[in-house]
C-alpha cells in the first residue's frame, strides 16, 4: 500500500433535518460538502444548509485517551477474533463515543479504498506519533490486533498518570477557591457591619480593622466592576492557558517533592511507549525518537535524544545508558542487564509498571505534605479576617461590662 500525505479535512457548520421533523445545527470535520452529507445521512440526518468554516476558526481535532483506549480495545477484541479490518472499523465506529465516530468512519472508508490503516491514522489528524509508528510496524509484521491490543494497555496506563496528576491539581485549586470565596464574603459583608458597629458604640479600631473595613466596604460599594474585572482576568487567563500551563510546568520541575513527581511521571510515560512500540516490532533506535519526543521533562529529554544520536552512530547501548543521570540508578543498571540478556522489551513494561506505582507513592506522599499547608494557608487568609473583627468586639465587650 502506498504512503499517503497527511490531509486535515475542512471543518463544516451545518443545519439538518431529523427523522421526527425536529431540526439541529452541529459542526463537523469532513473532506466535502458531500463527504459531510454521507455522514450525515448515516446519522439518520439530512443536511439543509452547510457553511464551510474558515481556517481560523476551526477546530483543531483531540481524541481524548479515554478515546484512544476504547478505539483500541474494541479493534483488539474484534481483530483478535479474525474480523477483517474494514468490519471491524464498522462496529467501532457503533461502540465509540459520538465525537469519535466520525473519526472512525472516515479512517473506515480510506481503509476499503486501499489506504493502509497507518497512513489512515495519520490523515484523520488525531492520533499521536506513538500510535501512527506502532500501527505502521504492526502493519509490517502482520500482527495489528496485538498492536492495537498493547496501544489500549498504554492508553490505560497514561489515564492512570493524568488522574493522579489531576488529583494533585484539583486537590489545592478547590481548598484555595473556597477559602477565596469564604475571605470574599467575609471581607464585603461581615468585616464592615462588625466595624460599623464598633465605630457606633465609640470603640477604637485598630489600624489593620479599619483598612480591611475600607477595603470591604470598596468592594461591595463597586460589587459589579469588581464582577466585570474578575470576568476579564478569567477570560484572559482562558486565552493564555497555554503559557499558564507552561510556566506552571517549568515551576512544578522545581518546587521539592513536587519536582520529583514530575520526574517520575514523565519516566513512566517514556516507558510505557517504549514497552508499546518495542512490542510491536519498532526498532530501538526509532522508538527511542519517539519516545523521546513524547515527554516534556527537558534533561531527561535531552538525555535520551543524546543517547538515541550517538546510539545509531555505532554506540553501546549499555554504555550510553549509564550517561542518562535523571533516571534513577536502580533504572540504568536494571536497563542494562536487559540489555546484556537481550529483555529490554520484558524490562520496559516493568519500568512502566513500576514508576507508575512510584508515582502513585510520591503523589500521595506530596498530598499528605500539602494538606497541613493548606491549612495554614486558609487560616492567614480567613484567620486573619476573624481576628481583625474578633479583636476589637472582645475589647468592646469587656469594656461594657466594666
Amino acid at each position: 500500500m502506498t504512503r499517503i500525505a497527511a490531509h486535515t479535512p475542512a471543518s463544516f457548520l451545518y443545519l439538518a433535518a431529523k427523522a421526527d421533523g425536529g431540526r439541529t445545527l452541529g459542526l463537523r470535520r469532513a473532506d466535502s460538502e458531500r463527504h459531510l452529507a454521507e455522514q450525515l445521512r448515516r446519522d439518520r440526518l439530512v443536511a439543509l444548509r452547510t457553511w464551510k468554516m474558515p481556517a481560523w476558526a476551526a477546530s483543531t481535532p483531540k481524541l481524548k485517551l479515554k478515546d484512544h483506549a476504547e478505539l483500541n480495545t474494541q479493534l483488539a477484541q474484534l481483530l483478535g477474533r479474525g474480523v477483517p479490518l474494514v468490519e471491524a472499523l464498522d462496529v467501532t465506529a457503533a461502540a465509540v463515543s459520538e465525537g469519535t465516530k466520525p473519526i472512525v468512519r472516515r479512517m473506515r472508508e480510506m481503509v476499503a479504498s486501499g489506504t493502509s490503516f497507518a497512513d489512515s491514522c495519520q490523515s484523520a489528524g488525531v492520533f499521536d506519533r506513538v500510535t501512527i509508528a506502532v500501527y505502521r510496524a504492526a502493519e509490517r509484521s502482520g500482527d495489528l490486533g496485538g498492536a492495537a491490543k498493547t496501544l489500549a494497555a498504554t492508553s490505560k496506563r497514561q489515564l492512570a498518570l493524568t488522574g493522579k496528576a489531576a488529583t494533585l491539581m484539583i486537590y489545592p485549586a478547590i481548598v484555595l477557591s473556597i477559602s477565596l470565596a469564604v475571605s470574599a464574603v467575609m471581607l464585603m459583608v461581615i468585616v464592615p457591619k462588625i466595624g460599623e458597629a464598633l465605630e457606633k458604640a465609640n470603640a477604637k479600631l485598630p489600624a489593620l480593622t479599619r483598612t480591611l473595613m475600607s477595603i470591604g466596604i470598596t468592594m461591595r460599594d463597586h460589587w459589579m466592576g469588581l464582577a466585570v474585572g474578575l470576568l476579564i482576568l478569567i477570560t484572559l487567563a482562558i486565552m493564555a492557558r497555554k503559557r499558564i500551563g507552561e510556566a506552571a510546568t517549568i515551576l512544578s520541575r522545581r518546587i521539592p517533592l513536587l519536582k520529583e513527581v514530575v520526574l517520575a511521571q514523565e519516566s513512566a510515560r517514556f516507558f510505557t511507549v517504549m514497552a508499546a512500540m518495542t512490542k510491536s516490532g519498532v526498532p530501538l533506535s526509532d522508538a527511542l525518537g519517539t519516545g523521546s519526543q513524547a515527554i516534556g521533562h527537558p534533561e531527561l529529554r535531552q538525555q535520551l535524544t543524546t543517547l538515541r544520536t550517538r546510539l545509531v552512530e555505532g554506540g553501546v547501548l549499555r554504555n550510553l545508558i549509564d550517561n542518562v543521570t535523571a533516571l534513577s540508578l536502580p533504572t540504568r543498571r536494571l536497563l542494562i542487564a536487559a540489555e546484556r540478556s537481550g529483555d529490554l522489551e520484558s524490562a520496559f513494561e516493568s519500568l512502566a509498571a513500576d514508576l507508575i506505582e512510584e508515582t502513585d507513592r510520591r503523589s500521595s506522599r506530596l498530598l499528605a505534605a500539602l494538606e497541613p499547608a493548606l491549612i495554614v494557608v486558609m487560616f492567614l487568609m480567613i484567620g486573619s479576617l476573624m481576628l481583625s473583627v474578633m479583636g476589637p468586639l472582645m475589647k468592646a465587650s469587656g469594656q461594657a461590662f466594666q
